[in-house]
């Protein structure tokens, strides 16, 4: 090999180890980035579910809080028609059971004191569920993140084995992608639907 050849050889190598190193720093940097959106996704997905629980025990509460209401309602309602076949003797205590039954029913639908009426557990069930599908969405956004993370990786590296760089470009494009839901995912879950 003559000088000439080493000095090109030389300078090849340079060359091709200045381009890994770059390479290398993207992957580094998509690492952190997945590494990122995948802890924000984990947290989203565990929001996600706990939200979840959380509304079926309360939309559960209100169904038992309208089925002890109905009955009440019903007992006061043949209270009333015991009331009309009652004797004067009797007639004050049936009203009086009819009077309580009917406040229990009433204390049943709202109890803003305690927020366990129906209306208040429709209420915050409704919220629960809100804010379930506002983790969800966020967890959809950060899944795809992560996915274009880890094909910006895979891409990345095989332009160290491959030297085609073209390779490594898609790989900072998929970068940009996940970066974008990522943003989508923290600030604006719902801009695009996932599902």
């Amino acid at each position: 090999m003559s000088a000439h050849e080493s000095m090109e050889h030389a300078e090849h190598a340079e060359h091709a180890s200045g381009s890994n190193k770059k390479i290398a720093l993207l992957i580094a940097v998509l690492a952190l980035f997945l590494a990122i959106s995948e802890t924000l996704g984990k947290g989203a997905q565990t929001e996600s579910i706990s939200k979840n629980v959380e509304s079926a025990n309360l939309w559960a509460f209100f169904q038992a809080k309208t089925i002890r209401r109905t009955v009440v309602l019903t007992a006061s309602e043949q209270g009333k028609l015991t009331l009309a076949a009652a004797d004067e003797a009797q007639k004050p205590a049936v009203q009086k059971q009819v009077d309580d039954w009917t406040k229990t029913a009433q204390r049943y639908r709202s109890e803003p004191e305690t927020g366990e009426g129906t209306e208040q557990l429709a209420e915050k069930a409704k919220h629960a569920e809100h804010e379930r599908d506002e983790a969800t969405a966020k967890y959809h956004h950060f899944e795809l993140a992560s996915a274009a993370f880890q094909i910006g990786i895979v891409l990345a590296s095989a332009t160290i084995i491959t030297g085609i760089i073209a390779l490594a470009y898609v790989g900072g494009i998929l970068t940009l992608a996940g970066l974008l839901m990522t943003a989508l995912g923290l600030w604006w879950p719902h801009l695009v639907h996932l599902h």
